[in-house]
């Protein structure tokens, strides 16, 4: 078994021959503009991007002295299936099912999700995802204990390739600073999305993390590739805060990220240490 992992992505738009074939499948925005839950939106926006995570067993980081950022509870990897849809459209059962699969893996009841960082490309498919991540975590949520909802591609745009680890990087980050940022261009609210029957909630500003009592602060990463694969990560908080259980379960051995962002500080990095993660 491998001791030290790492995770990532990285996306260079340097010829035109993928955008005209997006822009020919209709999912390019006409605006410039990756409005995720927007009555206007009607595509992403092409980017580029790099991030890297290092993943080690806790109780490896744990002993080696690493700055331990956050630690990956669950996570499930699925796919459609045969479908009657467009290759590019997911489905709210695919999806749900996935979910369901990464909660039961961390041993974690969906109702105490905080944040979901949703895939989020500001088209069509944003109805589906929402509708899924509906369809489970509004199971036992209790009243008054929505979950805010962002996705990062309305802030640097869909960087593909990099794209799941860049929103694991920015729900890593929002852990560690008790805030979610505001999902940007989501100015009307989709008329495609029941808003008012969802336990999920939009950030138009930066609001800080919501406080369940006598929880763990917890989140989630979805992600979808085109071919009909769906991906789902439940995230908790680094030791410092984590207590070492979730609902009575040991978290030693779990796998988890170590992103760091901007430029090095001077110090040696330690071996749990992602030299850097970016989008531009």
């Amino acid at each position: 078994m491998s001791r030290r992992a790492l995770a990532g992505g990285a996306n260079l738009v340097l010829g035109t021959t993928a955008t005209e074939v997006f822009d020919g499948a209709g999912v390019l925005s006409s605006d410039g503009r990756c409005r995720f839950g927007d009555g206007a939106a009607d595509g992403f926006v092409r980017s580029d991007g790099v991030a890297v995570v290092v993943l080690k067993r806790l109780d490896r980081a744990l002993a080696d002295g690493d700055p331990v950022r956050a630690v990956i509870l669950g996570s499930a990897l699925g796919h459609d299936g045969a479908t009657k849809r467009h290759v590019t459209d997911p489905s709210v059962t695919g999806q749900s099912l996935v979910m369901r699969r990464a909660y039961r893996s961390a041993r974690v009841a969906p109702g105490d999700i905080g944040y979901v960082e949703a895939h989020g490309t500001g088209t069509r498919i944003d109805a589906v995802e929402l509708g899924a991540l509906n369809e489970v975590l509004a199971e036992n949520r209790p009243q008054g204990r929505p979950c805010l909802v962002g996705s990062l591609k309305s802030n640097i745009g869909h960087c593909e390739a990099a794209a799941g680890v860049a929103g694991l990087v920015k729900t890593v980050l929002c852990l560690e600073h008790r805030e979610v940022p505001p999902t940007l261009h989501a100015d009307t609210p989709s008329p495609l999305i029941d808003w008012d029957r969802l336990p999920l909630v939009l950030p138009d500003s930066t609001r800080p993390w919501p406080a369940f009592a006598g929880r763990p602060a917890l989140a989630a990463v979805n992600g979808q590739g085109m071919s009909g694969v769906n991906a789902h990560l439940v995230i908790g908080p680094g030791p410092a805060e984590h207590t070492g259980a979730v609902r009575g379960r040991s978290t030693a051995g779990r796998v988890r990220p170590a992103p760091r962002h901007g430029r090095p500080t001077g110090r040696r990095p330690s071996s749990a240490t992602a030299p850097a993660a970016r989008a531009d």
